[in-house]
């Protein structure tokens, strides 16, 4: 039986235009370099996720072409006036979709838009800023945004904002660098909390991490992040971090990105879907069932290949399930895991 997917974390938007080379009408039909888009969601079970707004530039770019995790890239903080044109362009294309889907997409403001979703076979789109450059100190653009559907926010990608501080992709290390948040990033952490807005540790560091969990009332959410005690990125959290999610009520989801799986933190498309099991049995052992989760990071990066887009999750379930996961137990990680947490994070 395909388990239904939830999945919290994918960069579609980048791969269409403006933002990518494809026309945004290729979401709806199986483009063969894609690794998000409808059909392949139908195939692989995908009822929904968080669809990120991430704005490349120069030095993500490079990244993303000359990946070496052993020379950290030094990321440049981006203007705000650059970030919200970018930004203001992919939340066009998610309402773009939505409208041209002719009722196959809805773009879910609330947990009970979204049970209804699953129920009906609509595919639920949840609108994610995957950084909060194009938010301005005194947060004026904060109401704009969750007005115009935003209900998930990362504070921060791997370059600093005004919040906070990112992580750099360097490997093996801990996420223990950098200052904590900012007098701005603090205001804006308990403005996401009134208004209901999901904020996202991935990408965040350390000391940031402790400040939001210190200061938030809602649970603590990784949307796709693994295990450093088994892949030593500081884009993943240590036992200390997982132990404080569980305490919060929150949830890690799964990233398969290959470099943030493999024990020796190298981009292979060889990598074994072992590697995966191993840290959703980690992350279970740690924390319970109940605090893990999908997030797969598809549409932007590097994946094994016998798990290479969405059609791929029943790949994986049926993995887990090979590891001794029963059926309740899937459907815990598939997608209910992640309706109980935007549940008690969402006013309604």
């Amino acid at each position: 039986m395909m388990i239904p997917i939830f999945d919290g974390h994918n960069d579609a938007l980048m791969t269409y235009a403006p933002a990518g080379k494809h026309p945004l009408g290729d979401f709806f039909q199986r483009t063969p370099d894609a690794q998000v888009d409808l059909p392949r969601a139908r195939e692989g079970g995908m009822v929904g996720g968080l669809f990120a707004v991430f704005i490349e530039d120069a030095s993500s770019h490079n990244l993303m072409t000359n990946f070496d995790p052993s020379k950290p890239f030094i990321m440049d903080a981006l203007d705000l006036p650059t970030a919200r044109e970018a930004t203001a362009a992919q939340v066009a294309n998610l309402y773009r979709l939505e409208r041209e889907s002719k009722g196959q997409i809805q773009v879910v403001r609330t947990a009970a838009a979204l049970e209804q979703c699953i129920r009906d076979g609509i595919y639920a789109a949840v609108l994610h800023f995957e950084g909060a450059e194009a938010i301005d100190p005194d947060l004026h653009a904060l109401e704009v945004y969750y007005q115009a559907g935003l209900r998930s926010l990362g504070l921060v990608w791997s370059r600093p904002t005004l919040f906070a501080e990112g992580v750099p992709f360097i490997f093996p290390h801990s996420p223990d660098i950098g200052d904590g948040l900012t007098e701005a990033g603090r205001r804006l952490v308990q403005a996401c909390n009134q208004l209901g807005i999901l904020i996202d540790l991935s990408h965040l560091n350390e000391k940031g991490f402790w400040d939001v969990a210190a200061l938030s009332d809602k649970p603590l959410v990784a949307s796709h992040s693994n295990a450093w005690n088994l892949c030593q990125l500081p884009r993943n959290l240590t036992d200390k971090q997982l132990d404080a999610v569980k305490e919060s009520g929150g949830l890690v989801g799964l990233n398969l990105v290959t470099p943030l799986a493999r024990a020796d933190g190298v981009e292979s498309p060889d990598t074994p879907i072992d590697v995966y099991v191993r840290h959703v049995q980690y992350m279970v052992e740690r924390m319970g069932v109940k605090h893990v989760a999908i997030g797969a990071d598809y549409g932007a990066a590097w994946f094994p290949r016998d798990l290479p887009d969405v059609s791929s999750y029943p790949v994986l379930m049926d993995a887990l399930r090979a590891a001794g996961f029963s059926e309740a137990e899937l459907h815990l990680i598939g997608w209910q895991n992640w309706l109980r947490v935007l549940k008690a994070t969402w006013r309604n």
